[in-house]
């Protein structure tokens, strides 16, 4: 691999890291690689080895991840329930009667009213209070 070669292929890498940090949204994991490719980079321009240019890569991104990564869950900060996690738990009041077999009720929670469908497969009638156990989709999955 002539020399102008590595430093393309260190420069695409160098983007590819890059578009993956911005397309993944996630917290600071691909940024690190294309630092590590960036430095491979410097390498291959002083006309190192390709082996010598692939554990800089590696020991750079590996290192930068190690040092900076319980910086960055610091500020992510803690993880907020999402409201599907916050109804779990939580009681609602039956306002068509629920029977899975007809595929049919309806709770009200909180002020909203949710498709409803029993944990255990057993009707229950309107006027009963019911207990959230988990978020389908659109709908509550709800015991007595």
């Amino acid at each position: 691999m002539t020399a102008t070669a590595m430093i393309l292929f260190w420069a695409v890498a160098f983007v590819f890291f890059l578009v993956c940090e911005v397309a993944t949204c996630s917290a600071l994991v691909s940024v690190w690689f294309a630092l590590g490719a960036l430095i491979a980079m410097f390498f291959a321009i002083a006309k190192l080895s390709f082996l010598v240019q692939c554990i800089v890569f590696v020991a750079s991104s590996a290192i930068l991840v190690a040092l900076t990564r319980p910086l960055v869950k610091k500020l992510q900060g803690k993880k907020v329930a999402t409201n599907y996690e916050l109804d779990e738990g939580m009681t609602a009041a039956v306002i068509e009667d629920i029977d899975n077999t007809a595929n049919k009720g309806r709770v009200r929670l909180s002020g909203t009213d949710w498709a409803a469908r029993s944990e255990d497969g057993r009707p229950i009638p309107a006027g009963h209070a019911v207990i959230v156990v988990k978020v389908d989709g659109s709908k509550l999955i709800v015991k007595e």
